[in-house]
């Protein structure tokens, strides 16, 4: 969103001033987001790294110990179960964040209340970052419930100026016949 753009819509210098603090604060609070993700993902490579590396160096000391296999095949278990465990993590938080970013896009009111109103496990996000079972189900809550999307309406509000308000005449004497003023 641009200054010109706004301008050309006829607003005035101090409305536009606070859609773009608005936007501001948006665009802020998404780049925290993403940018915690991103932390968050670069600590569990780091985690899985060094799982590796102890693995590798058990495996050279092991050789010929069985009991060592033992613990060694029961570590290797336990880290193929936790490695398991947080690609499945980052799979739901890639997801959520694609569905968060779409719903957005989509004009969404309020996402978490909209979230409470989908069915998750139809919605897939494929290797390209692409939603599939999103859209329909949109479209479906668009036309049940409108309420909960911003349609981009606006009301126009002309004030009189400080100016009593006009009032038709037959009204003002149907009010003073009915003991109204």
């Amino acid at each position: 969103m641009k200054r010109k753009q706004l301008e050309e819509l006829g607003l005035q210098e101090e409305q536009i001033k606070k859609i773009m603090d608005l936007n501001g604060a948006d665009i802020e609070k998404a780049k925290g987001e993403s940018s915690d993700l991103q932390a968050e993902n670069e600590a569990l490579k780091s985690q899985m790294s060094e799982r590796d590396k102890d693995l590798k160096k058990l495996r050279s000391q092991v050789k010929d110990n069985e009991d060592l296999t033992t613990q060694f095949n029961d570590l290797k278990k336990k880290y193929d179960k936790d490695t398991a465990d947080l690609t499945q993590k980052l799979a739901t938080n890639r997801l959520n964040s694609a569905v968060d970013s779409s719903l957005s896009k989509a004009g969404v009111r309020n996402n978490k209340a909209i979230k409470g109103l989908l069915d998750m496990d139809a919605i897939k996000l494929d290797d390209d970052g692409n939603l599939a079972g999103l859209d329909d189900q949109i479209k479906s809550l668009r036309k049940s419930d409108a309420y909960l999307f911003n349609e981009g309406e606006t009301q126009t509000y002309n004030p009189s100026d400080g100016k009593p308000p006009v009032i038709d005449e037959t009204q003002a004497m149907v009010n003073v016949f009915k003991g109204d003023k």
